[in-house]
């Protein structure tokens, strides 16, 4: 019997998609059926009007490529139309904090979105299935409702302190989001409740019959440009018409003899082959895993990765990204030797605000195709258009409102994310398949499951379950697994470190690891998902 494997943060989704293999469907279907249901049943993580990063190799077909969808500036934005409204931002570098929010929450805030295309594009040129089938599971679930599952319910009732609205009032912005996430006496449903949301069971029925083109220039795409037009939004039909995902050769870089292929930039590939290169250079197994010279170690490679990406790293249709030398070995080798010096490496950030959500998919199927998908809202919009059931990206956010700059504001443009879907091969052969959601700490949650598995011999669920930190600004987080005794003397040393109330923190990694010809899976367990094992 062949073996197939699918990992994401919600068991629906990953039913949903390993029932499809077990119809005979392969891993793209899988994937993108599974893509569907995370839009229903965790809807402000992903859904239709969200944008990612697919990376998609089949081998015997010859194809291995990335699809960018991305979300982009709608025709209507200039480069300085916010500058004056600057308030803060994200630490991490995850978005810009405006007064008003007009970035953040609200119809300006949206920008075009991708991933329905996306989805549609993968499926119908390298599934098996009919598209209506790959649908109907996400029409089930929107008709059945869903549960308010605990991730879900900790995601809703954060308080940050970020001056970023709250998801609560994202969630109460439309009358449709009033409906669906609060009981009637207007309290915020709880963990089991039922979320009901037929508008949105409607608006699929109609894509499993019409396809992505109803959405991006059919009666939906004229739904959506009439009610931003009411409302003041950005977005316009003919941003719908003419918006096209971007299809690159993967990003390649090695390590200790694996070679790893991830995504283009504006995507945060170009991070991990960075801080890969630079780890290269230390002796990680004789430091000891998550030692304090490991940790002071890994967070230099992190600040200076960050560091780059902040200043080089955007859309390369608008920006010369110098990959050649970001990416290049004796570029490393120089950072690494300075770490070795003991120099510090510092990133600069305006006033602190903080961050974001975002899903995963991975899946391995039993003729060896693999599809690794990161995808998501940012921080949603709040936006649902009466009718239609989904919510929109909130992706404005993220954009720099200073002109200028690699990530600033200009018509047609995407803004740099960190997601990252990767793919590792040992000989040639896929030997990890990862991604994660979590911002701006995505690559950072990936990067220490590699090393996990590289350095230290971990399977994928061991990977992704060790204690983590991360260093996206100047400071050191570290989650509340890792012992004080360990960052103790990082402090005694002069640096900040921010102990997480969380035990598992810095983003959500799920990921498939391929040893001797078998398959093992790992979903983070800071989240709700599973990693489930088909035979067929």
């Amino acid at each position: 019997m062949a073996q197939s494997l699918i990992s994401a943060p919600q068991p629906e989704a990953v039913e949903a998609g390993a029932r499809v293999l077990k119809q005979g469907g392969n891993a793209i279907d899988a994937a993108i059926t599974c893509a569907l249901v995370q839009g229903v049943v965790d809807p402000q993580m992903c859904g239709v009007a969200g944008f990612g990063s697919l990376q998609l190799y089949m081998p015997n077909d010859g194809h291995h490529y990335n699809i960018d969808f991305h979300g982009k500036a709608p025709g209507a934005v200039k480069d300085d139309m916010w500058q004056h409204l600057i308030e803060g931002e994200a630490p991490d570098g995850f978005g810009f904090v405006l007064k008003g929010q007009v970035n953040d929450v609200g119809y300006q805030s949206v920008t075009i979105p991708g991933s329905l295309k996306a989805y549609f594009q993968a499926q119908t040129q390298h599934g098996t299935m009919d598209w209506a089938d790959i649908v109907q599971p996400a029409i089930e679930w929107a008709r059945r409702g869903s549960m308010v599952r605990p991730q879900m319910m900790h995601f809703w009732n954060v308080e940050d302190g970020s001056g970023r609205a709250q998801t609560r009032d994202r969630l109460r912005f439309s009358e449709t989001g009033r409906r669906i996430y609060f009981n009637q006496d207007g309290s915020l449903k709880r963990l089991g409740q039922t979320l009901l949301n037929p508008d949105l069971a409607h608006c699929l029925t109609r894509i499993a019959q019409d396809g992505a083109d109803i959405f991006y220039q059919g009666e939906i795409a004229e739904h959506i440009a009439a009610d931003m037009a009411d409302h003041g939004g950005l977005l316009t039909l003919n941003d719908l018409k003419t918006y096209e995902t971007t299809v690159t050769e993967p990003l390649w870089g090695s390590y200790r003899g694996f070679k790893l292929s991830t995504n283009q930039p504006p995507g945060g590939g170009v991070m991990l082959v960075e801080m890969l290169n630079m780890l290269e250079h230390f002796d990680l197994q004789k430091m000891g895993h998550n030692s304090t010279d490991y940790i002071r170690t890994v967070i230099e490679v992190m600040k200076r990765a960050t560091s780059d990406k902040d200043n080089f790293v955007g859309d390369p249709a608008f920006v010369n990204v110098p990959l050649a030398r970001l990416c290049s070995k004796e570029h490393a080798a120089a950072m690494a030797a300075a770490i070795k010096r003991g120099e510090r490496g510092s990133v600069v950030r305006l006033r602190q605000v903080e961050s974001s959500k975002t899903t995963h998919v991975a899946v391995v199927d039993g003729a060896g195709n693999a599809v690794s998908m990161t995808h998501s809202l940012g921080m949603p919009s709040g936006v649902i258009t009466n009718g239609l059931g989904f919510m929109y990206n909130g992706c404005m956010g993220v954009f720099d409102p200073r002109p200028g700059k690699a990530d600033s504001l200009a018509p047609g443009k995407s803004r740099f994310s960190s997601l990252c879907p990767t793919i590792v091969f040992e000989d040639d052969k896929p030997c990890i398949v990862v991604g994660a959601p979590g911002g701006t700490q995505i690559a950072m949650g990936i990067l220490q499951s590699i090393l996990n598995i590289i350095d230290y011999d971990m399977d994928m669920q061991q990977a992704v379950s060790a204690p983590r930190f991360s260093a996206t600004s100047s400071a050191i987080d570290v989650s509340n697994r890792i012992p004080m005794d360990t960052t103790l003397p990082l402090e005694q040393a002069g640096y900040e470190v921010r102990r997480s109330p969380q035990s598992f923190a810095f983003s959500l990694v799920h990921g498939i690891q391929i040893r001797d010809g078998k398959m093992n899976g790992g979903a983070d367990p800071g989240g709700d998902g599973m990693a489930m094992v088909v035979e067929t």
